[in-house]
């Protein structure tokens, strides 16, 4: 697993999607601190990590990053961490529009 604190390129999001699940790239963004892990097998173990980095669990948000389908579908927002009722997060999307 990385963490990730400068943008990343697609052509190496791409790189570590083959090295993975083929497609994809699983992500966990800490919206407050502007970084995110990437390339573990679930996203609780990205989500893990960045716990251990002193990220809040209200600012971490579960994502899926498609680097072959360009810019517009980069972004899946589906993830079991994203359910938060105590957020008001009751789906794996990400509800809020922070």
């Amino acid at each position: 697993m990385r963490i990730i604190k400068e943008p990343i390129s697609l052509k190496e999001l791409a790189e570590i999607a083959r090295g993975q699940f083929g497609d994809l790239v699983k992500a966990v963004v800490d919206i407050e601190k502007e970084i995110m892990a990437i390339g573990g097998e679930l996203h609780a173990d990205e989500e893990a990590v960045l716990l251990q980095q002193a990220s809040k669990q209200d600012n971490l948000w579960g994502i899926n990053l498609y680097p072959e389908l360009g810019q517009e579908e980069l972004i899946g927002f589906d993830s079991f961490i994203n359910i938060r009722l105590s957020q008001n997060n009751r789906s794996r999307s990400v509800e809020s529009p922070k």
